[in-house]
C-alpha cells in the first residue's frame, strides 16, 4: 500500500507510478491510497488500484487523519496488505498510527531536504526503514535528524527506459506551433513553479542568452503560485515575448522532444526526476550543483554544472550548449548511457523490494 496526500502532477506522483509499475512487473499487488487528483487515469493505465482516503491536508492534527486511520485499518485487512510505504509527512503520520494498530510495518521515502521543525523531531514518524533517494538526502537525514545509518537505505529513483521516447507526433514544428512557439533554439524546464526550483535565476540568465542568441526561447512547463511573479519578472527584464508558460503535462516526452537544452536551476533538489527524463531523452542538461543533482550531472561529462543562484554562469552554460553542438551531443550521449545503466525503473523496484523484505523479516 503506497500512501500519498494526493495524486496530481508532480515528482512524488511520478515516483509512485514508476515504483508501482516496477513492483507490479515483479508480481506484487500494488495499491495506491491518496486524496485523489488529476493523475488517477495514469494509475489505471498500469493496472494499479487506487483507494480514496481524506488525506488532502497540511496539518498532522487534522481530524481527516482520524477518519483515514479507521478506514485504512479496515482496508489493509481486507486487501491482506504486507507493507505500507508512505511518501509524505502527512501520510507518514497516518502510517505510524495504522502500523501500531495492525502491526504491519511501514517504510518512508525521503524525497528531498526536510525542514527540521520541532514537531518532526518529537514526532518523527520515520518508519521501520527510511529510503533516501540520493546520497545528499541520506547525509541530510543523518546530520539534521540524527537517524542511524542502519535505518537508512539509499535507493535512487528510476525511470522506464523501455518506454518509447519518440514524441506523439514526429513533426516537431507541429508541437511548437501548438505551444505557440516561434522558430529558433528552445531552452526548457519542467518543474513546479516554486522558489526552490530557481526559475528566477533562469529568467535572469535568459536575458543574457537572448542578447547573444536573439532567436532563443524559453519553455516553462509546470504549475504553481509563482507564475504571476515569474511573468512579471520576464516583463521587467523585457524578454516576455520569448518566454512561454504551459501547464504541467502528464507525459514529458512531447515537450522534451522539442528542447535543445534542458535547464534545472534548483536551489535544493533531492535528485531530479525531470533531469533524468531529459537525459534519457537525449537533451543536453545545464543545472545547478544542488543536492542530488550532482548524482546525475557530472560537470562536463553528463552536463554542465554551475553554482546555485548564479545566473551569469548559468547563461554561459546554456549559450555553450546551444552553440557547441558537438559538445552538446557528447554530453547528452554520456548522460543517456548513465541513466540506462544506473537509473532504470527495474533497478529501483528491485532495490525497493529488498527494503520491504528487510522489514518483513
Amino acid at each position: 500500500m503506497i500512501l500519498a496526500n494526493h495524486f496530481n502532477a508532480g515528482g512524488i506522483s511520478s515516483y509512485i507510478l514508476n515504483l508501482g509499475q516496477g513492483l507490479a512487473a515483479r508480481a506484487h499487488k500494488v495499491y495506491v491510497a491518496s486524496g485523489g487528483g488529476g493523475w488517477l487515469p495514469r494509475l489505471k493505465r498500469y493496472n494499479l488500484e487506487h483507494i480514496y482516503l481524506p488525506l488532502r491536508t497540511k496539518s498532522i492534527m487534522s481530524p481527516k487523519l482520524f477518519f483515514a486511520c479507521v478506514a485504512l485499518c479496515r482496508i489493509l485487512k481486507e486487501k491482506k496488505i504486507d507493507i505500507i510505504h508512505s511518501q509524505t509527512r502527512i501520510s507518514s503520520v497516518l502510517a505510524l498510527w495504522v502500523s501500531r494498530r495492525t502491526s504491519i510495518p511501514f517504510v518512508y521515502t525521503a524525497h528531498g531536504f526536510l525542514n527540521p521543525r520541532w514537531t518532526r523531531r518529537i514526532f518523527p514518524c520515520w518508519g521501520k526503514l527510511v529510503i533516501a533517494i540520493s546520497q545528499p538526502v541520506r547525509e541530510h537525514l543523518l546530520r539534521n535528524f540524527g537517524l542511524s545509518e542502519e535505518r537508512i537505505r539509499l535507493v535512487h529513483n528510476g525511470i522506464d527506459i523501455k518506454r518509447n521516447q519518440k514524441p506523439v507526433t514526429s513533426n516537431q514544428n507541429e508541437i511548437k506551433k501548438r505551444y505557440g512557439l516561434k522558430d529558433g533554439p528552445l531552452v526548457g524546464i519542467i518543474a513546479r513553479l516554486s522558489e526552490v526550483k530557481g526559475h528566477k535565476y533562469l529568467l535572469i540568465a535568459m536575458k543574457k542568452v537572448i542578447a547573444e542568441i536573439p532567436q532563443a526561447q524559453l519553455l516553462i512547463v509546470g504549475e504553481g503560485s509563482l507564475k504571476k511573479d515569474l511573468q512579471g519578472l520576464a516583463e521587467q527584464l523585457e524578454i516576455i515575448q520569448s518566454i512561454y508558460f504551459i501547464p504541467a503535462v502528464s507525459d514529458t516526452v512531447e515537450p522534451l522532444s522539442i528542447m535543445d537544452v534542458f535547464v534545472m536551476p534548483s536551489l535544493e533538489e533531492g535528485l531530479g526526476l525531470s533531469i533524468m527524463e531529459a537525459m534519457f531523452a537525449g537533451v543536453p542538461v545545464a543545472a545547478t550543483a544542488a543536492g542530488g543533482i550532482t548524482t546525475l550531472v557530472k560537470d562536463n561529462q553528463t552536463g554542465i554544472l554551475v553554482k546555485p543562484a548564479d545566473a551569469h554562469n548559468l547563461a554561459l552554460a546554456i549559450i555553450e550548449l546551444l552553440k557547441n553542438k558537438e559538445k552538446a551531443r557528447r554530453l547528452s550521449s554520456t548522460a543517456r548511457d548513465l541513466i540506462v545503466r544506473e537509473f532504470s525503473l527495474e533497478k529501483m523496484a528491485e532495490e525497493t523490494e529488498k527494503v520491504y523484505r528487510e522489514c518483513l523479516k
